[in-house]
């Protein structure tokens, strides 16, 4: 059993810049020695991990069959195409890219058409009228109809859609649509308009462990080294050290007053932990109770004792 950890990340575009970005930021770098056509890499600070570049479809893949242990893919296509996924992967963190949502978008036409349960009732009529049922064109066959059946929705088929799903209704291969969107520009511009109820999935690009992989020791110390820069990493970017300079009598009463962000002394004064968008109504307290001086400072990383998301990892995988 090899004791490397196997990372699969996008292979292009944008999903693999933002992914080399968000590990750059925990510290880490990507390396391909052939170059951008190389599709195994390796991370320089963290030898233990080998990293395949792979298209969506094959990280997902890869995922499912526990041939890698971690992969960064979009919840949506884990939700699609793995069954059961919540017994067979785990996702770790989202990682605040790749943002899009899986919804049901009908024409603006239909004005009486509000909600899933409007939905419901068009497609008995129109299945009443036209001896047929109402199609809907999609990509995501598994979570239409997971979401559709969740709603008492029953009357439809679904047709694959093989090109701009968006536009299947205009065409007239579809009357409505179940899509990925980002801002809703292409809806709109397509005259379609989500349901109230209609958003199925909040996706995003996430940080996704395979449960049926095999966790040696050496794959989950790497694990334990890679998840805790990247919590330590996110806890910094949250937080503000704050130190304060004033009189002995001040600093006592302040460090009893924020005694749950007190961290220590310095020569100087006292530090203080804050949340990032608590830090400067903290500062002003302090001044007006008599402290001399005040900075607010960024942290690089800051490491608890315990790491959650290794800790999350642990318990999934019962060790």
């Amino acid at each position: 059993m090899s004791d490397k950890l196997v990372l699969a990340i996008p292979s292009k575009g944008r999903l693999q810049e933002n992914t080399a970005a968000f590990l750059a930021k925990a510290g880490f770098t990507l390396q391909q020695e052939r170059g951008a056509r190389d599709y195994r890499g390796t991370i320089r600070e963290l030898p233990g991990i080998d990293v395949l570049f792979l298209s969506a479809s094959e990280i997902v893949a890869r995922l499912d069959k526990g041939e890698a242990h971690f992969g960064v893919t979009g919840e949506d296509l884990i939700r699609e195409s793995i069954e059961d996924a919540d017994a067979r992967v785990d996702i770790v963190s989202p990682l605040g890219f790749g943002y899009a949502d899986v919804v049901v978008a009908v024409p603006k036409g239909w004005i009486d058409a509000s909600t899933m349960d409007d939905l419901e009732e068009i497609a008995a009529s129109f299945h009443a009228r036209h001896g047929r049922r109402m199609r809907v064109a999609t990509k995501y066959f598994n979570l239409t109809r997971r979401f559709f059946a969740s709603h008492g929705v029953a009357d439809y088929r679904i047709v694959e859609s093989l090109g701009a799903t968006e536009g299947a209704p205009v065409a007239g291969a579809a009357e409505f649509i179940v899509d990925i969107t980002t801002t809703g520009s292409t809806l709109e511009a397509n005259a379609l308009k989500v349901l109230d109820d209609g958003v199925m999935l909040r996706s995003q690009a996430s940080l996704i462990a395979a449960l049926s992989a095999s966790w040696s020791a050496g794959a989950l110390a790497t694990a334990e080294l890679l998840l805790r820069r990247i919590a330590a990493e996110r806890a910094a970017r949250e937080t503000r050290r704050i130190e304060i300079a004033g009189p002995a009598d001040v600093l006592a009463a302040l460090g009893t007053a924020l005694a749950d962000h007190l961290v220590g002394e310095t020569p100087r004064g006292i530090t203080l932990h804050a949340p990032r968008d608590s830090a400067a109504e903290i500062a002003q307290i302090c001044l007006r109770k008599g402290a001399a001086e005040v900075s607010i400072c960024e942290i690089d990383y800051l490491y608890p004792q315990a790491c959650p998301l290794f800790e999350k990892l642990r318990q999934r995988l019962s060790l």
